[in-house]
């Protein structure tokens, strides 16, 4: 056996390749392979658990080759102690990253899979991912002997002069989660404000809803909180289905009975041909007359007599 290969340093070399080198094998092997089955399958939460992995095996293997490395050879513990903390946070922070993806994509499958829900907002994705990444901070703090209870006491205390001083952005958080749990505006409903503002919710953010007009397609950006205290009308609620009314002219020597017959005949064809979209409720046809006005105020108006025939003004 060659003598450079007795050195430490290249042993400890070799188990770091090594791990990244296997961390790689089974990436591409292992988890590349499990992503292509769970794409075939009809079974939606293997795509998120495999998809959550992407990644992390490689940074796994690699800190595992990395610690081996230092039980060759004489270390210094002082080496010892600070490499195995740092490979402790690269490992807790690759399992945050992995929680992270793993709340944010439940949460989007989750809003696409129930009845009525909320279409996975960006707000409500990132709160998910926050509060796994603070989850996983206060545990590499604790894993790294940091005492987090008065860490705890000053983020408390802190926290009031920041809620002074973001006062606008919180009442836009807090109203937009408002917004979220009421359900009442959903993503890709149409809605219309008091203000005049109409068109459909593409997202729900932090700060604010932006909302895509029609038909010029820009978007609008309202803030929560303006959404939250506004009065809103939901075209999309409780069904997508609107009444519309449609005027009809015709003639005036026309039988009124054969018109009706004749456009409630259409409508319900086209109902029949949207059955599976639209509200079980038959058209409705209501004969409206017009009425002709007389240019001098003073005048009576005439109305069209049932005979059909057009109105003469005195």
């Amino acid at each position: 056996m060659p003598d450079f290969v007795q050195s430490p340093w290249v042993q400890r070399i070799a188990f770091s390749l090594g791990g990244l080198l296997l961390g790689y094998l089974v990436e591409r092997l292992v988890v590349e392979r499990a992503h292509r089955l769970a794409v075939i399958s009809s079974f939606k939460w293997d795509d998120l658990l495999v998809g959550s992995l992407r990644g992390l095996p490689a940074i796994w293997l690699g800190a595992g080759g990395a610690y081996f490395a230092l039980s060759v050879g004489d270390v210094p513990d002082v080496v010892v102690l600070t490499v195995s903390r740092v490979l402790m946070v690269v490992i807790i922070g690759s399992i945050v990253v992995g929680g992270m993806r793993l709340a944010g994509g439940a949460i989007e499958m989750l809003s696409t899979t129930t009845s009525g829900a909320i279409g996975s907002p960006t707000l409500v994705v990132n709160l998910a991912r926050g509060m796994v990444l603070v989850l996983g901070l206060f545990i590499i703090l604790q894993n790294l002997g940091i005492n987090i209870t008065p860490l705890i006491t000053a983020l408390g205390i802190g926290g009031l002069a920041v809620a002074l001083a973001f006062q606008d952005t919180l009442g836009n958080l807090f109203a937009g989660v408002h917004i979220i749990l009421a359900r009442q505006v959903r993503p890709h409903d149409y809605i219309q404000l008091s203000s005049g503002e109409a068109g459909w919710v593409t997202d729900v953010k932090a700060r604010n809803t932006t909302i895509q007009t029609f038909p010029d397609g820009n978007l609008v950006a309202v803030p929560n909180s303006v959404l939250a205290s506004s009065i809103v009308k939901n075209f999309s609620l409780p069904h997508e289905a609107l009444w519309v009314s449609v005027d009809v002219g015709v003639s005036y020597g026309s039988d009124l009975e054969h018109v009706e017959r004749v456009t409630r005949e259409v409508a319900e064809a086209r109902r029949r041909r949207r059955r599976r979209t639209l509200p079980p409720r038959r058209p409705r046809v209501t004969p409206r007359r017009r009425r002709r006005w007389s240019a001098l105020p003073s005048r009576p108006a005439a109305t069209p007599q049932s005979s059909g025939r057009r109105p003469v003004l005195p």
